[in-house]
């Protein structure tokens, strides 16, 4: 039945950042087709992922690292495999924004957006990919934007990062297609989320992304859900180097 292959039962979702925005609802929905969940987050707070998983009734575990870290990946496997003996599934999500205009924009800023949002991707790719490898293969989600197709305005540095996710996700499907793992990406437009905090009280700006969105709304967390499951999933075996655009349609206007 093709619906079969869309569960995830017994499998492992390790999340970068589920504990909030759009990783959480990645979390919530790979826990409801069935997988177990771990959660790399720098914080303690995971009251609202673990609620949602266990809601879902398969396991929760969080892993308290700074994604950005050299030794982090290394750390979140090992912490995986130590709780679960499998690493399936990997979602690249965690992020950080940095805004200012590009004439002014902090270093610091830009090595703190490039290392989170692009040098991590590579770095969990890598470990767990290598794992993958060596375990008859599994599935990588990289969380890229609308922006690793535009430029914005005042992000230079994110939208750096989210052109390079792109080309990662193309790249390591070079590499590792033929060998068992699927790497993909989910390019999310607006989203009603954090990160996004100074859009949405921007009332211009706030008030003309509304009016290009198509949908006629920003996106929520769990407008992600189906995107992650399906690209995580048996459904997506023949699915790979590509960025699954979801936007409301703010890129067809």
């Amino acid at each position: 039945m093709i619906l079969d292959d869309f569960r995830l039962d017994g499998r492992v979702a390790t999340v970068t950042g589920a504990n909030r925005g759009l990783g959480l609802g990645i979390a919530a929905a790979l826990a409801e087709a069935g997988a177990d969940i771990v959660s790399v987050q720098r914080s303690d707070d995971c009251d609202e992922v673990r609620a949602a998983v266990e809601r879902a009734g398969t396991r929760f575990l969080p892993v308290m690292a700074d994604v950005g870290a050299l030794g982090a990946p290394k750390a979140a496997l090992g912490a995986v495999l130590s709780a679960f003996g499998r690493a399936d599934i990997l979602i690249n999500n965690a992020g950080v924004q940095r805004r200012s205009p590009a004439e002014t924009f902090p270093a610091d800023d830009w090595d703190l957006v490039l290392n989170v949002n692009l040098n991590a991707v590579f770095r969990f790719a890598q470990t767990f990919g290598a794992h993958m490898l060596a375990n008859g293969g599994g599935k990588i989600v990289n969380i890229a934007s609308v922006i690793s197709l535009q430029g914005g305005f005042t992000i230079a540095a994110y939208a750096a990062a989210k052109h390079g996710v792109a080309g990662i996700t193309k790249a390591l499907c070079n590499e590792w297609a033929a060998r068992g793992i699927n790497v993909n990406a989910i390019a999310p437009g607006y989203m009603a989320t954090e990160m996004n905090t100074a859009l949405i009280a921007d009332p211009v700006r706030s008030t003309q992304i509304g009016a290009r969105i198509p949908a006629g709304r920003w996106g929520e967390p769990a407008d992600m859900g189906g995107a992650a499951v399906f690209l995580s999933s048996r459904a997506a075996d023949y699915i790979h180097g590509q960025m699954l655009v979801v936007d409301g349609g703010w890129l067809a206007r």
